[in-house]
């Protein structure tokens, strides 16, 4: 797997564990949704990062009181028809504030990248035979977008009529 994160390859410092698999001392660690329930607890007191791999089926609202405590948060793309984890970034970043790392994990396209990216996913799994030059790219084949969105770059609205913006509203 190649963790791509800003525009960087990067090797991944998380450690992805399944729900049976041993806690490292001291690593940063990348749980299941469903383990981090059962042992939230325990790993609230573990003094090492923590990171949640979110299912698409679950709301970032499960992790809302939490978050402050989470330095990462995956969003799994079980299949590419699958949008939620779009909305979910959103969510972690325009209305919890969420300010940790938001991957997107799992059916992860070159064609979708810039999208994730402006709805607030700042790290991707890319598969294993990814040419990141290629994926890289991906972020500048668009320049002006009719829609706001939390990356933050003027719409083409805002361009059209500077003071005017719709997307200062959305983000309140």
């Amino acid at each position: 797997m190649v963790l791509l994160k800003g525009d960087q390859a990067t090797r991944d410092p998380w450690v992805r564990l399944g729900d049976e698999d041993p806690l490292p001392e001291g690593a940063p660690v990348l749980l299941t949704h469903g383990r981090w329930l059962r042992e939230r607890e325990g790993l609230l007191a573990r003094n090492a990062p923590l990171g949640v791999v979110l299912p698409s089926d679950r709301s970032p609202l499960s992790l809302a009181e939490d978050l402050p405590r989470l330095g990462l948060v995956a969003l799994e793309f079980p299949k590419f028809t699958d949008g939620r984890p779009y909305s979910h970034a959103r969510l972690l970043r325009q209305r919890l504030g969420y300010g940790g790392e938001v991957r997107a994990v799992g059916n992860v396209l070159r064609d979708q990248l810039l999208f994730m990216h402006r709805c607030g996913f700042d790290a991707f799994e890319l598969p294993d035979d990814a040419d990141v030059e290629t994926w890289r790219a991906a972020f500048d084949e668009i320049s002006v977008f009719y829609q706001p969105a939390a990356d933050g770059p003027p719409s083409a609205m805002d361009l059209r009529r500077p003071g005017t913006s719709p997307a200062k509203a959305c983000v309140a």
